[in-house]
């Protein structure tokens, strides 16, 4: 944490000082007036009027400004006390008000083309949320009452929990022993029933009568946990899916070792490639439809683009994509961890396995969000003493995986910083090169309002590449809450387009028809409108009844190791 505030700090203030040095050779602003040979003194006391008269504008603007920013809402103040103590309330005013101007005069910085200024304005962002008075003990007056009341002992126990994390190297969202996997989590019954030293593959128990003749494969992103899908029963989607009559399959991957840590795109992409097959063999039909979750959605494209290449694109009669990317140009605040910088750090990390720790990932992923993923942490656990309550998702958000280093880098590079799968043929699978325009095979695109991870922008450039049918469906929420949205939760909505077309997600915002609740079931209705015919669900259909013996119960091993 206090690698994060000095670098965000340090940031902060070179880009101050660069800004003044360039400020400091225009008229009036250096400290030295010009002399007669380089410039008009009329010119020079006409710009230092001008700039003083700026700088007042300045004053009076943050000063009429100060009073509404002081009161604006903002939850790591509601304890009464930031209103009632007059020391607390002018603390939570002025830290407001200076964080509003520092954010805004980020916008106003001349000289800094549109990389620099985001980097900037995520650096400050960092910076003022690391500042906040509400993080530190002696300035929270909930800390201080929590203190005096249990008499110091509220601190012992959050000193015990900041040890805690610092061996284990990483924050606890949720406690310990509230979640296992196959108890309260990943229970939806099933059989693994094929693996590799990659993945494993679990084909889950039908529950009803009749089952959808095409199979559903879904890809997680290797990143994280395939569970995200199969969290607590109600929300599961894994769950909800077989409920609908779906013939269901998931691919569980191997948090990365050393004997998996040469691993590389085309691995991935054979491995999506085998699993349909594998899937469409066992159930004697041509044809499967697949998911892909966020990376597994990238990579899905490349798949479906080295079977049109392949003029195998049948085996695939449908993908869905989950808030995944083919067209990096706008992939938001994840390019800034891309630098030249960043990647050689990473190749240090792994210098050794080969292998990039999940730690490092889930360290960036909280930064993202370090309001919500990494402050109240600091303050509930460290200084108020207090464990997390049980949430599943922040339990799942904290079961990390590893990643094999040099694939790792390769995608970084390849897509986020050169943006290469846009290219058609600048990027090669097996032997076959990548062209999105030769997609065809029908698309249902979800992406979240407020995915900072694949911002909406992003995910819609999938229209302006892939061809054929494709729906595209903007959820209520982000990244992960916009996708692990059930119907029983009443929560959230979702737009579509009910007829016609739209160029641009703006024009898409504007036409869209807005539903409110889970976009769970529109996504099965147009499964079934894809192919809709049915089988008995006996035979192959049970997990281990056909040619595949079942290896292990769902959710398997994969995703129990660490």
């Amino acid at each position: 944490m206090a690698q994060i505030m000095g670098k965000a700090q340090q940031a902060w203030m070179k880009a101050w000082a660069e800004q003044f040095n360039e400020s400091a050779k225009a008229p009036g602003l250096g400290a030295v007036p010009p002399t007669a040979a380089d410039a008009d003194p009329m010119e020079w006391m006409q710009a230092g009027a001008q700039a003083w008269a700026k700088g007042l504008d300045a004053w009076r603007d943050m000063l009429s400004d100060y009073e509404a920013a002081g009161q604006a809402k903002d939850r790591r103040f509601a304890d009464p006390q930031w209103e009632e103590n007059p020391a607390f309330a002018a603390m939570k005013a002025h830290y407001l008000a200076l964080s509003k101007g520092m954010l805004e005069t980020v916008e106003k910085i001349e000289g800094l083309d549109e990389e620099q200024r985001e980097q900037l304005r995520f650096s400050t962002r960092e910076f003022v949320d690391a500042m906040s008075p509400a993080n530190f003990p002696l300035t929270n007056p909930q800390v201080i009452a929590e203190a005096v009341e249990t008499q110091g002992e509220s601190l012992a126990h959050g000193m015990a929990n900041l040890l805690g994390d610092i061996a284990k190297g990483q924050i606890t969202q949720s406690p310990e022993g509230a979640f296992e996997l196959g108890r309260n989590l990943a229970t939806t019954p099933g059989k693994v029933v094929f693996e590799t030293p990659l993945y494993q593959l679990i084909h889950y128990a039908p529950t009803t009568e009749k089952v959808l003749k095409t199979p559903l494969v879904i890809f997680p992103p290797w990143i994280n946990r395939f569970y995200i899908l199969d969290l607590t029963p109600e929300k599961s989607f894994v769950r909800w899916a077989v409920e609908q009559g779906v013939s269901l399959f998931m691919v569980s991957w191997k948090s990365a070792d050393e004997s998996i840590a040469d691993i590389t795109m085309d691995d991935y992409v054979g491995a999506q490639e085998e699993a349909i097959d594998v899937v469409c063999d066992l159930l004697e039909v041509k044809q499967a439809h697949t998911i892909g979750y966020c990376v597994a959605g990238s990579v899905l494209a490349m798949t479906l683009a080295m079977l049109a290449a392949k003029g195998e694109a049948d085996k695939v009669a449908s993908a869905t994509l989950f808030t995944a990317q083919i067209d990096f140009s706008e992939a938001g605040d994840l390019q800034l961890f891309t630098g030249d910088d960043t990647m050689a750090t990473l190749e240090q990390l792994t210098a050794d396995t080969g292998v990039l720790d999940g730690r490092v990932l889930a360290a960036t992923f909280n930064m993202l969000r370090g309001r919500d993923l990494v402050w109240s942490y600091v303050v509930n656990n460290y200084w108020m003493g207090k464990d997390p309550r049980p949430f599943d998702l922040l339990h799942w958000n904290g079961d990390v995986t590893n990643l094999p280093g040099a694939w790792h880098r390769d995608y970084l590079d390849r897509l986020y910083r050169k943006n290469l799968m846009v290219e058609p043929g600048a990027i090669s699978v097996l032997g076959h090169p990548v062209d999105l325009t030769a997609i065809e095979t029908p698309l249902y695109i979800q992406a979240g309002e407020q995915d900072h991870i694949a911002p909406a922008a992003s995910v819609w450039k999938w229209m302006d590449h892939a061809r054929g049918e494709k729906r595209f469906v903007l959820a209520g929420s982000g990244h992960i809450a916009g996708v692990v949205n059930p119907p029983s939760a009443k929560k959230y909505h979702y737009s579509v387009l009910e007829k016609g077309e739209a160029g641009s997600l703006e024009e898409f915002r504007e036409k869209a028809t807005r539903r409110e609740g889970s976009w769970w079931p529109d996504w099965i209705e147009w499964l079934k409108g894809i192919d809709d015919e049915t089988v008995d669900a006996k035979g192959a259909r049970v997990p281990g009844k056909g040619k595949l013996k079942p290896i292990e119960d769902a959710p398997g091993r994969y995703v129990k190791t660490r």
